[in-house]
């Protein structure tokens, strides 16, 4: 298994926010953000843990390299308190297991607030890799569901959940 750490995300991380901003990385998710949309999404990252802006992780490779980010914030789902969860991996760095390890790092970090009992994760129905990873990192798929992202916009996913007391 890949090995990988998550740190809370800090000032010095727009430049791999702005790297993940790639048709590439973004398919999945409304595609890229504008230059301004991307500042703001860091700074929101930067004044975290909040409603707004969750608790957010730069993914650090072995050898000190970010790779990637990782994290939760709450929301309420068919009327329970959950957290959701989301990543993304530079592409040089996708197929090596660096989401699963990353996503069972914040699985760990998000039990450990202790405030919910499930994370969930909402990938696009299309979207194979971020699947896996659900699977892989012990997610349990509860079925298909219509999700709104990016705001205003409707997606067919699939709703995965982990209970975090376990």
């Amino acid at each position: 298994m890949t090995e990988v750490r998550i740190i809370r995300w800090s000032t010095d991380d727009l430049a791999l926010l702005q790297a993940l901003n790639t048709p590439e990385v973004r398919a999945h998710t409304g595609g890229p953000e504008t230059d301004d949309q991307v500042r703001a999404r860091h700074e929101r990252y930067v004044r975290g843990p909040g409603p707004r802006s969750g608790n957010m992780f730069a993914v650090v490779a072995p050898d000190g390299t970010k790779v990637g980010s990782v994290g939760f914030w709450p929301r309420d789902w068919h009327d329970e308190p959950v957290y959701e969860m989301g990543w993304a991996v530079l592409p040089e760095h996708q197929g090596r297991g660096v989401a699963t390890a990353a996503v069972r790092a914040v699985v760990a970090a998000a039990s450990a607030a202790g405030d919910r009992r499930h994370a969930h994760a909402y990938p696009s129905v299309d979207n194979p890799a971020s699947n896996a990873v659900c699977r892989r990192a012990g997610f349990t798929l509860l079925g298909e569901t219509e999700f709104e992202y990016p705001p205003g916009s409707l997606m067919r996913s699939n709703d995965w959940r982990i209970d975090l007391t376990r």
